[in-house]
């Protein structure tokens, strides 16, 4: 199969609302399931940042949607390249909650620090860079810590 993926970031142009991801959420799942759009999107803070595949045309238009968009400002594309097997075959989005109360009430949403590790399929690069991206938009608290690796002693 003949699948492309594209990791880009952006800023909001205004800060959204709880009320506004959700909105948001099913705008995505509704068009990305029309299109075989995959992937996952982060939010914090009016930062974006979304890893998305699927048949290179496909995708190569939803970028230039999304530039266009003017929810959108500051949109860099990071990653551009042929992938042979899908990331992220179920839809996700994470975000920072605005409202911590409504947040148990959202549905369809991970928080920053329950985001699963980059799945096997990804490069190591690629996995590496969702990570970086992951720290940029929600901060180092987010990021679960490694696990410390056992050597020797001190004497």
């Amino acid at each position: 199969m003949n699948l492309n993926h594209i990791v880009y970031i952006s800023r909001a142009v205004r800060p959204l609302s709880d009320q506004d991801l959700q909105e948001l959420l099913e705008q995505c799942r509704r068009d990305n399931a029309t299109s075989h759009i995959t992937g996952i999107l982060f939010y914090s803070h009016s930062n974006i940042a979304q890893l998305f595949e699927g048949e290179p045309d496909v995708t190569e238009n939803l970028f230039n949607r999304i530039k266009c968009d003017g929810r959108h400002s500051h949109v860099q594309k990071l990653i551009e390249k042929p992938i042979s097997v899908r990331s992220f075959p179920e839809w996700h989005m994470a975000f920072h909650p605005l409202e911590g109360a409504a947040f148990s009430q959202l549905q369809g949403f991970l928080m920053p620090d329950r985001v699963p590790a980059p799945p096997d399929t990804l490069t190591i690069a690629d996995a590496m860079l969702i990570e970086l991206v992951r720290l940029a938009v929600f901060g180092p608290s987010s990021v679960p810590a490694f696990p410390t690796l056992p050597g020797p002693s001190p004497v």
